[in-house]
């Protein structure tokens, strides 16, 4: 949920033929259709097979099929899950504080959520499925989120200062001291440009699915960097900031992250069609696709910013950013770092998430790097993530945030923190 859409609106028209195509778009299309006959095929499968056994009529077909259809286009505003309170709000961001009062000896915890034209609550996704809850757990009680605003007119000029800005008044909020940061996608670099500009702020840095290293592990987006970048220009991303008035459009972030890949939508949709007489499939679904269909626009300003700065031009990682007139120098950091890849995520790689123990300063037995096996957003809500990666990860801060922390506390909250999240045999498909 994350980076900014490096794919048009749509389809990409005109891409090159396989064999003179150095940005290794029309391959990775090609792939694409192959497993969007596949995911097609495996879908109507598994429905007809299930239809069979069932001995369904006709009328039972269209019956499926209606509601398929029902369930599918109705969508409601996702919500967060967990008691909070807003203490902090601006045009672009508010600050949720998660604390519940608590007055634990603990070192505060901030979370940047991923901000790629949806909602912030994914941190907070559902009572089963929950960052903030896997956090609270493993002990980090005083706990806050920011909460990105979608831009509007009045936003749109709205710069990184504005952000980080905003950072500083969150900062200042929680307290004087040290504060562990958690980032996601966008707000792990967020997060990490943060670190290194003010490394006596931080206790420790948690990022996940956060390009650092933007060209590592051949991304995706890269190539879509490449390929409507070919002139040098940034001509065709501010045309789609003119076409939505000077932001970019929510709904150009979601068609962008389909068409990346179309296979993980179709397979969702026919996996909804299979189990539309399941109604705790059917509830998983809703709740994944009312935050996944519900979009908010990002300011113009800031969007151009990052596919120059950092999607084009790699300047995070070269050494080469500038906020203002400061240096953003990633070897400023020194804290402990813990890094979080999915081994099949096609907009984030973990070599990008990796690349940041490479040029920071911290040493390396305090760099933890762990990968799960799945994509993208299943980092930030999925099962096997909330589980079996955070849970640890977190049981770590604690142990760093907590003074006179042991290596038997540190397992108590590891084992609090995975009772927060079910297993699950199968997640819904998602990018």
């Amino acid at each position: 949920m994350t980076t900014p859409v490096i794919a048009p609106p749509t389809c990409p028209p005109g891409l090159p033929a396989l064999g003179s195509d150095p940005t290794g778009l029309a391959a990775r299309y090609l792939d694409s259709g192959l497993e969007c006959t596949k995911a097609v095929i495996d879908g109507l499968g598994s429905y007809w097979v299930g239809a069979l056994k069932r001995a369904a009529t006709p009328f039972d077909v269209a019956a499926d099929v209606t509601r398929w259809w029902q369930v599918a286009t109705e969508r409601r505003e996702p919500t967060w899950s967990t008691p909070h309170k807003v203490v902090l709000s601006s045009p672009v961001a508010r600050l949720r504080d998660f604390s519940e009062g608590s007055t634990d000896d603990v070192v505060p915890t901030l979370v940047f959520p991923p901000q790629a034209g949806h909602d912030s609550c994914i941190v907070d996704y559902s009572e089963a499925q929950s960052q903030v809850k896997v956090i609270r757990a493993a002990g980090l009680t005083k706990l806050f989120s920011l909460d990105w605003v979608g831009a509007t007119q009045e936003t749109k000029d709205s710069s990184i200062d504005d952000y980080l800005e905003f950072v500083d008044r969150a900062l200042a909020h929680i307290g004087d001291g040290p504060v562990n940061l958690v980032g996601d996608c966008q707000g792990g670099w967020l997060a990490t440009i943060y670190a290194a500009l003010h490394p006596e702020r931080v206790s420790t840095l948690t990022i996940a699915g956060a390009p650092i290293d933007f060209y590592a592990g051949n991304p995706v987006i890269g190539d879509y960097v490449k390929f409507h970048g070919r002139s040098g220009d940034l001509s065709f991303y501010e045309s789609v900031v003119a076409l939505g008035g000077g932001v970019l459009k929510g709904e150009f972030m979601l068609n962008g992250f389909i068409t990346i890949k179309p296979e993980s939508e179709i397979e969702k949709q026919l996996q909804l069609l299979a189990n539309i007489r399941e109604e705790r499939h059917v509830e998983r679904y809703r709740a994944f696709e009312d935050w996944f269909k519900h979009v908010q626009d990002i300011p113009g300003a800031f969007y151009l910013w990052i596919v120059e700065h950092l999607f084009r031009d790699n300047k995070l990682i070269a050494g080469k950013l500038e906020i203002g007139d400061e240096l953003v120098d990633l070897s400023a950091i020194s804290a402990p770092l813990f890094l979080l890849g999915g081994a099949t995520d096609h907009i984030t790689p973990p070599a990008q998430v990796f690349a940041l123990e490479d040029h920071a300063s911290t040493p390396s037995d305090q760099v933890v790097k762990r990968t799960t096996s799945g994509g993208h957003l299943g980092l930030f809500m999925g099962s096997e993530a909330l589980r079996e990666h955070w849970p640890p990860i977190m049981a770590q801060v604690f142990e760093h945030s907590k003074s006179g922390s042991s290596g038997a506390r540190r397992e108590g909250a590891r084992k609090r923190a995975k009772a927060q999240t079910p297993e699950r045999k199968r997640e819904i498909s998602a990018p």
